[in-house]
């Protein structure tokens, strides 16, 4: 009896290696949590710094950690309509409306994102441009995404929906459109180990980002395997006289459209003056 319990003592007292092991954690940091807007703004590049802690130093060597950093802009409807052109008139022939698209959409990875996790976990991250959902309904199917800042993440199982991201003409339309304009983008490799736990990300925002609440969102993979995600707040407002004419034009919608129409009326006739000719 004696031997049985210092043998039941010594397994309560020495941990096995799966329960002694504490999982990966990390934080994220940026450069900057308030841009402002003002008439010569022309773009500028956000930094996220993130320390990760309680790493595999074998996974470390072998590169096997990825971090992906996305910057969400405000979620807000858009319709897309689809011209054709009939007898010499260009015609609205078609239209989609989504509900939940992005204004903006900015991302950087350490690998292509198709290397780091499937197909079915990109969709439910909503992670990447052509895996980014625009919209709570598609063909009809109607389904309903929570906001990324409540989002639950969750393998995907075969008992589970399978989550449709917007692939449609339309949806592909949009993304098109907003990526000419530099709202929506991507690099691949543009985050980076600095150090063995500290790593940084660039992401590129264009000159017409959109004002409002922005969320930086960053996961965190394990030999493609989801571990965990961190996401910080940041504010995009405008500054100087132009967030002047913007409060005013807003809070004194009637008083700033007299104003306008009185200025044109007094430019037209000042031009009239200086141009004339005797």
């Amino acid at each position: 009896m004696t031997g049985l319990a210092a043998a039941c003592a010594l397994m309560v007292t020495v941990p096995g290696p799966v329960a002694g092991q504490a999982l990966e954690t990390f934080e994220i940091g940026l450069s900057t949590d308030r841009i402002g807007i003002t008439s010569d703004f022309s773009g500028t590049r956000l930094v996220i710094f993130g320390a990760l802690d309680n790493a595999d130093a074998r996974i470390l060597r072998q590169q096997r950690y990825d971090i992906v950093v996305s910057l969400v802009g405000p979620r807000q409807p858009v319709v897309v309509r689809k011209k054709e052109r009939t007898l010499g008139l260009w015609i609205n022939r078609g239209s989609e409306t989504f509900d939940i698209a992005p204004a903006s959409y900015a991302l950087a990875s350490t690998r292509p994102l198709s290397d780091i996790t499937r197909e079915s976990f990109r969709v439910s991250l909503s992670m990447g441009i052509d895996d980014l959902r625009l919209s709570t309904s598609e063909g009809g199917r109607s389904h309903v995404f929570p906001e990324p800042e409540s989002l639950v993440i969750s393998a995907p199982t075969d008992d589970a929906p399978a989550l449709v991201p917007n692939r449609d003409e339309y949806a592909t339309a949009l993304r098109r459109i907003r990526r000419e304009r530099g709202l929506y983008n991507q690099t691949i490799g543009s985050v980076e180990f600095v150090s063995a736990t500290l790593f940084r990300a660039d992401l590129q925002l264009p000159a017409d980002l959109p004002v409002g609440n922005h969320t930086v969102r960053a996961f965190l993979f394990r030999n493609g395997v989801f571990i965990r995600q961190s996401s910080e707040p940041l504010l995009v407002i405008k500054t100087g006289f132009e967030a002047v004419v913007d409060d005013f034009a807003r809070n004194y919608a009637f008083l700033y459209g007299l104003f306008a129409v009185a200025l044109a009326i007094f430019m037209g006739w000042f031009g009239r003056v200086v141009f004339k000719r005797d």
